[in-house]
């Protein structure tokens, strides 16, 4: 019993110090969440992450909202004269096709996205990266489709700085350097999305609402749900408490044979199998079950058919019950005779 306690004593802390991790290591980012460098509160938006769910993530219990949802969230367009839909961290529940100026690779990846005039425009891409501008939470999607060009100059710019072509300059000869054309620096749409906290009870999951673009190329989004409200980050344990107790058991049960084996090979100067801890009780337990092993084996081989030709004497079979009677007819024949025979 006291090397039972030294051996829990001896595996807690082990235990302890392996699930532990060291400060030193960097803690693996969450996607969808960001903690506050000020305030240290955690948001997590992973809540209002639409996405289809997989066989492990139908076993959970979702919230009916999310969990009946097949289309992303839904957002009216007011005055711009077209409705948006997007999604939180992730790409869009609609299948896309024909996206203007998006390879077609990348129509899977998009997060935000608009149809006007039979045409679906991209604003964004997916991205899980959520910023802290600071009090306001903060998700930016980049990289859609092309912005409008805001239209080209009717003038030159050699016309503007030499004025009018002249026949007559004397350095006609002298070649003149054309303008280099300037580079692809082609503007893509992108999309901001202000997180705020819905504290009200019964406000719903998420509620989106557009706020203006200034130039159809940027599109500024409020959001508010209870998901932006943060809280306490949860740790999340590498070992459940069924492993937790296992990994006990298994250094209670090691240090035990070890300190065991330890104590009767110095102190009490055995060897072989001896060097057990409490040999005795581990002998007979295993007479126990050779035992167990015998009988089972020997009642098994009853029932195993004899082999050809050979068959077994049994009391109760009728061949060998005909044969004792005959047996003893002949013996009592026998016992007439002499009978007859002494008294003639």
């Amino acid at each position: 019993m006291h090397l039972l306690y030294y051996s829990l004593a001896f595996a807690l802390p082990i235990l302890a110090a392996s699930s532990s991790s060291p400060e030193e290591k960097e803690k693996p980012r969450t996607p969808c969440a960001v903690r506050s460098s000020t305030s240290g509160t955690f948001f997590d938006l992973n809540p209002v992450r639409l996405h289809f769910p997989d066989e492990h993530e139908k076993k959970q219990q979702l919230s009916k909202d999310l969990a009946s949802r097949n289309t992303s969230w839904p957002v009216r367009g007011l005055d711009y004269g077209a409705n948006f839909t997007l999604n939180i961290c992730s790409p869009v529940l609609e299948k896309l096709d024909h996206v203007v100026g998006v390879p077609e690779e990348k129509w899977a990846n998009i997060s935000a996205f608009y149809t006007s005039g039979g045409k679906t425009y991209s604003m964004g891409m997916q991205n899980d990266a959520l910023l802290l501008r600071g009090r306001v939470l903060t998700l930016n999607y980049t990289d859609g489709s092309p912005c409008p060009s805001p239209g080209s100059p009717t003038v030159e710019p050699r016309k503007i700085l030499d004025g009018p072509e002249d026949d007559d300059d004397d350095d006609d000869s002298i070649p003149r350097k054309k303008p280099s054309a300037p580079k692809d620096s082609v503007r893509r749409k992108n999309t901001v999305i202000r997180l705020h906290c819905a504290s009200d009870p019964l406000a719903p999951s998420m509620a989106v609402s557009f706020v203006y673009s200034p130039d159809s190329c940027t599109y500024v989004f409020e959001a508010r749900t209870p998901a932006a409200c943060g809280g306490i980050e949860v740790a999340q344990q590498q070992l459940g408490p069924a492993g937790v107790f296992g990994v006990i058991a298994l250094v209670a049960v090691a240090v035990y044979f070890g300190g065991g084996c330890f104590y009767q090979r110095t102190v009490m100067h055995q060897r072989g199998w001896r060097q057990l801890p409490n040999y005795s009780l581990w002998a007979g337990i295993g007479s126990f079950f050779k035992d167990l092993f015998v009988i089972a084996t020997s009642s098994c081989l009853r029932w195993v058919p004899a082999k050809r030709g050979y068959s077994r004497i049994s009391n109760g079979m009728p061949n060998g019950g005909g044969r004792r009677g005959r047996d003893s007819e002949d013996e009592n024949r026998l016992i007439d005779q002499l009978d007859e025979e002494w008294e003639d």
